[in-house]
């Protein structure tokens, strides 16, 4: 081939990945409160979680629109209250992981996380490798709240707080040295995320829920700072859904800068929304077009794929994938795996609730809408167990075998505190045919903020042909759960524990099957 030849078949595919363009929301998936960081040519992205364990799940990146689960920075939610374990009659919905921060210390070559949990105590994990297992590190007594860490040389630097932004710097052993409040705001802001570029020092916060605003220091981390808007109420890349906000920055191999951020999408939670800004000659940074969140934009680098989020999963390996989290912690005493593949959930609770049931095995529902599918192995369950798939938020609905029959049980709600104010009502029921062994449950869920949020159950016997039950149900569009509905998997009694249930798959499938 001639040279010219060549270099115009460089060109065609130089242009061609020119033209690969993304749109929002990257990953229609609940993360919201993000923090996100390059090391090298890899990306990694940490979310809150709540009551959910294991928490502060960690996802990476090639190229910042394609992303996979790889881990959890909090193996466990080891906070000191039994409530997180939903003993003594308690529970800590809406309690937890908040907004944290996960960061790479190039000084030590070590992954660490750090999170405020009850408005008191401020918890540090790290990890060599952020795919492997995390540690707790310690604890400190003073609330970083809604923090964002930076590593600067060997100094550690949190910003923290809400209106009045503070930021900590710690000792090399993670305690606290010092903190020192840097701005007053006469707006509320928060989710504060701490960046040094080009020598300046830079908080982002957030007025929740729409405007994006940036503190600028050009004299060192403590300040003084300046405080200006960094972008006005962005249209959104989802229809009905909110103005992205609460992200954080970061930048390619080649210099470009990108604000993730995440979009109020509710009823299936937030989603992360990406945009490229600049910088002026001052420093301060915009986003390139006020609706640059709702646009087509080129990758920001040559696209690298992932595993699809698509698929079945048969719970083989002996573990379970970071794509799944359990309703609080879990008893790790009552789940097991087959030996040729399958999750055994035993009955750990005796209850009518399932809010307080142990072991309720959640994941997240796939925008814009999604079909989840498991198949039971029903055949060791005792008198009066109940085995199914809810729709999981603060007003549920599942769909469940409890004494060979399939029911619909709709209308849990919970009430003040996030205590139980109702149980739920059976709507309908149908009955299983003389020795049934394994029955598949099937519930799609539209989560299109302009959608019609109704989750429909159906079942079957053969794995093919699937019967719709009861009516759909309306999920609710609030935000004060702040986590948004799941895909919930769960076994509990109501009479004594000793029942089990194998779920041998869960297959989720884009759309309505």
């Amino acid at each position: 081939m001639k040279p010219s030849s060549v270099l115009a078949a460089l060109s065609a595919i130089g242009s061609t990945l020119a033209q690969q363009t993304y749109t929002n929301p990257v990953l229609w998936y609940d993360l919201a409160d993000i923090d996100v960081f390059r090391k090298g040519n890899q990306y990694y992205y940490s979310a809150s979680t709540m009551s959910f364990s294991p928490g502060a799940p960690v996802l990476r990146s090639g190229d910042l629109v394609n992303w996979e689960f790889i881990g959890h920075s909090v193996p466990r939610l080891d906070f000191h209250d039994t409530a997180y374990d939903l003993a003594d009659n308690k529970q800590a919905y809406v309690r937890g992981i908040w907004a944290s921060s996960m960061q790479y210390r190039e000084y030590d070559n070590t992954f660490y996380w750090i999170g405020c949990v009850d408005f008191k105590t401020t918890y540090i994990y790290k990890a060599s490798d952020p795919a492997g297992d995390w540690s707790k590190v310690g604890e400190i007594g003073t609330c970083y709240y809604d923090c964002g860490m930076l590593f600067d040389g060997q100094n550690i630097y949190v910003a923290y707080g809400n209106t009045k932004i503070s930021v900590a710097q710690l000792n090399n052993d993670f305690t606290q040295k010092s903190t020192t409040q840097v701005y007053s705001s006469s707006i509320t802001i928060e989710g504060s995320h701490m960046k040094k570029i080009n020598n300046r020092y830079y908080i982002f916060v957030t007025q929740p829920a729409s405007n994006e605003y940036v503190l600028k220091s050009n004299s060192g981390p403590l300040g003084p700072y300046e405080f200006k808007i960094f972008t006005k109420a962005p249209a959104s890349g989802i229809q009905g859904g909110g103005n992205p906000h609460q992200g954080s920055v970061v930048d390619t191999p080649n210099g470009d800068w990108y604000y993730l951020s995440f979009i109020d999408a509710y009823p299936g939670g937030r989603s992360p929304a990406l945009a490229p800004f600049t910088f002026d000659s001052q420093g301060w940074p915009s986003l390139k077009a006020a609706n640059g969140f709702a646009i087509a934009n080129p990758y920001p680098v040559t696209p690298v794929p992932v595993k699809s989020t698509t698929g079945t999963d048969a719970f083989a390996g002996g573990k379970l994938g970071p794509q799944w989290e359990w309703n609080h912690n879990p008893d790790t005493s009552k789940f097991s795996f087959a030996s040729g593949g399958g999750l055994v959930l035993k009955t750990s609770s005796v209850t009518k609730d399932l809010y307080h049931a142990r072991n309720t095995l959640t994941h997240r529902i796939l925008g814009p809408d999604s079909t989840a599918t498991i198949q039971l192995d029903i055949s060791k369950m005792s008198a009066n167990d109940q085995a199914g798939l809810a729709l999981f938020r603060d007003n549920s609905a599942y769909i469940a075998i409890r004494n060979n029959a399939v029911i619909l049980q709709r209308d849990l709600t919970m009430g003040g505190g996030w205590n139980t104010l109702s149980t739920g009502r059976q709507e309908t029921s149908a009955t299983l045919p003389s020795g049934t062994s394994n029955v598949w449950l099937r519930l799609h869920a539209d989560i299109k903020p302009a959608g019609s949020h109704q989750g429909v159950f159906s079942w079957s016997t053969d794995g093919k042909t699937f019967k719709q039950l009861g009516t759909p149900y309306t999920m609710n569009t609030t935000y004060y759960f702040f986590i948004g509905y799941r895909y919930g998997i769960f076994n509990f009694a109501e009479g004594g524990l000793g029942g089990q249930v194998t779920v041998k798959s869960f297959d989720l499938a884009l759309g309505s099957k």
